[in-house]
């Protein structure tokens, strides 16, 4: 048998800098598990949908990923950069079913039971009645392997990995004008990319939600 060779410098840095690597996706899931709850789902009536906010790891750096939403004319979100997901079928059991299911088919990232970190609080899509709005809900996953991601080019046109210590620094904030009902109105919005692409609306306000939730020291990578 052969003695154990002495580790070199370079490799106990390689394997402290992995150890933070993950420490830092870690902590991200703990201040989120801890400080917003798995609720139990009661689907209420009316349209629902569920979207997923995927996390990842990327050399150190918590990346949550974005799709930009396929242009379609009848569509009332096309082209909008969004968390991957859709509406409710009749045969998904669960909301959680929803967006595993959705999240798959337009992105092909196979979540399951195990990725899921936390329950955001609903958002209700604008309407202009005060029932029959669609109410989406927002989940939390994290992924620890590499994911290969395959698009639907019916539904999804691009994804963008964007580093949550960015948003939390509030990188690319300003506002965005939207006309509603022949009224313009200044709302609040990240630019991404650099300043290419609008993060605005439903999304942002799950972002904002998610971002409440955190601090510096929870995205970013341990000193030790």
């Amino acid at each position: 048998m052969e003695p154990t060779k002495p580790e070199s410098e370079f490799g106990r840095v390689a394997r402290r800098s992995e150890i933070a690597h993950v420490r830092a996706l870690d902590h991200v899931i703990a201040t989120l598990a801890r400080k917003i709850e798995v609720e139990p789902e009661a689907l209420v009536e009316g349209p629902r949908a569920a979207v997923a906010a995927i996390l990842r790891d990327n050399a150190g750096t918590t990346e949550v990923l974005f799709i930009q939403r396929a242009e379609h004319p009848h569509d009332p979100w096309s082209g909008h950069i969004a968390f991957p997901g859709g509406r409710h079928d009749p045969g998904d059991p669960t909301l959680l079913a929803t967006v595993i299911r959705e999240t798959h088919e337009e992105v092909g990232i196979a979540l399951a039971t195990e990725h899921l970190v936390a329950r955001l609080p609903d958002v209700a899509a604008p309407s202009r009645e005060s029932r029959g709005a669609l109410v989406v809900t927002p989940y939390v996953f994290a992924v620890r392997d590499t994911v290969a991601l395959r698009l639907d080019p019916s539904e999804v046109a691009d994804t963008l990995w964007v580093p949550l210590h960015d948003l939390l620094a509030g990188e690319g904030r300003g506002t965005y004008q939207f006309c509603w009902d022949g009224k313009d109105y200044d709302l609040p919005c990240f630019r991404l990319d650099p300043g290419q692409r609008v993060l605005w609306g439903m999304t942002y306000k799950m972002v904002a939600s998610m971002l409440e939730a955190l601090d510096d020291a929870a995205v970013a990578p341990p000193t030790e």
